[in-house]
C-alpha cells in the first residue's frame, strides 16, 4: 500500500513542512500535487482563515481530516466535512495569552494615538508645547468583549487589571466575572472600547455593523483580533472618516493582506498585519498539536485537539 501524504494546504504554512516532515509525516503541496499523489493524501494541514472548497476537497478521495495549525477554522465547511466522513481539528487555546497581549497593546496604540506620536519625534515636529494637549486617560473607562472564549477572557483579566470596567456579550450564557449584555447593541452602547474576540462563523458575519459601530461612537475604539469577516469594514471606515468613531486597532481584515490603499486616508487606524497570535512561543505548540492530530489520525486514534459540535 502506498504511503499516506498529509498535504500542505497553501504556500504560507510552506515553511513548516520540515516540521512535519521530522513527524514523520510524508508531506506533499496542493499547488504542486499531482494526480499519482492525489488519492494518497489522507490528512490536509491548514491555516483556518483559508477558504477549502468542496471542489477541492471532494477532489482527494482518501480524505480523513483536516488539521488547522490555527485556532481559527472559518475557511472549512465542518458540517459539510462531517458528512463526508472528514474530521476537522485545531489548536484550541494555545495562542489565546499571546492573541490578548496583541489586544491590550493594540488598544493602547490606539488610545493613546503612539504610531501617531512615534512619527512625530522621527520627523522632527517635536514641540513641547503639544504635551499640553493630552489623550484621554485609561483608567475607569468601560470595556466590552464581543466573545468570551480563551481570547476574550485573557483580554478581560488584563482589562480589569487596568483599572477598566469589563462587560462581555456572546451568543451562549457561561459562568463568568464580567457581567453579560444583552446584546452586542448593548454591550456596544455600554463600552468606550470594544474588543472583539469571536470565534468566526457564517452566523456572525458582519455582527459588528454600521448600528453597533455607530453605537460605540465618536470617542469611542473598536480593537478587532479575531476575523475581518465579523466587522463591516467599509462601514468602519467610512464612520473614522465621518469622526462618528473615533479610532480603530485592526489586527485582522476583510481582505489579507488588506490592500494600502484602502487605508491611506483613514484617520485613527492602527493596524498590524494578523500577527496577533504568531509568537516564538506559541506557533510551535500549534504546529506540534497539529502534527499530534495527523499523527492520531493516520494511527486511528483519537484527536487531540477536534473542533467541538
Amino acid at each position: 500500500m502506498s504511503e499516506p501524504l498529509t498535504l500542505i494546504s497553501v504556500p504560507m504554512l510552506a515553511a513548516l513542512e520540515p516540521a512535519f516532515q521530522r513527524g514523520g509525516l510524508s508531506t506533499a503541496r496542493a499547488w504542486e500535487l499531482t494526480d499519482d499523489e492525489r488519492p494518497r493524501v489522507r490528512a490536509v494541514v491548514h491555516a483556518g482563515e483559508f477558504v477549502l472548497t468542496p471542489e477541492f476537497l471532494g477532489a482527494l478521495p482518501a480524505l480523513g481530516l483536516i488539521a488547522c495549525v490555527s485556532v481559527g477554522y472559518d475557511g472549512v465547511d465542518v458540517p459539510w466535512c462531517r458528512g463526508r466522513g472528514i474530521e476537522v481539528s485545531h489548536a484550541e487555546g494555545l495562542n489565546a495569552e499571546d492573541v490578548a497581549d496583541h489586544a491590550i497593546g493594540l488598544m493602547l496604540a490606539a488610545w493613546r494615538n503612539l504610531p501617531a506620536l512615534d512619527r512625530t519625534v522621527r520627523e522632527g515636529r517635536w514641540r513641547q508645547e503639544e504635551r499640553l494637549n493630552p489623550q484621554p486617560s485609561l483608567g475607569g473607562r468601560a470595556l466590552g468583549v464581543v466573545g468570551l472564549g480563551h481570547i476574550g477572557a485573557a483580554v478581560a483579566r488584563r482589562a480589569e487589571a487596568m483599572r477598566l470596567s469589563v462587560r462581555w456579550w456572546g451568543p451562549r450564557e457561561k459562568e463568568a466575572p464580567w457581567p453579560r449584555a444583552a446584546s452586542v447593541l448593548e454591550l456596544a452602547k455600554a463600552s468606550d472600547i470594544l474588543v472583539v474576540a469571536a470565534r468566526p462563523d457564517p452566523s456572525n458575519r458582519g455582527l459588528i455593523s454600521a448600528e453597533v459601530i455607530e453605537a460605540v461612537g465618536p470617542q469611542g475604539l473598536i480593537v478587532n483580533v479575531a476575523r475581518g469577516s465579523l466587522i463591516d469594514e467599509p462601514a468602519l471606515v467610512a464612520a473614522l472618516k465621518d469622526g462618528r468613531l473615533w479610532r480603530a486597532a485592526l489586527d485582522v481584515f476583510a481582505q489579507e493582506p488588506t490592500p494600502a490603499e484602502r487605508w491611506a486616508d483613514v484617520p485613527g487606524a492602527v493596524l498590524a498585519p494578523h500577527t496577533g497570535g504568531s509568537s516564538t512561543e506559541a506557533i510551535p505548540l500549534m504546529v506540534a498539536q497539529a502534527i499530534d492530530n495527523v499523527q492520531r489520525f493516520l494511527a486511528g486514534e483519537p484527536l487531540a485537539s477536534p473542533v467541538a459540535g
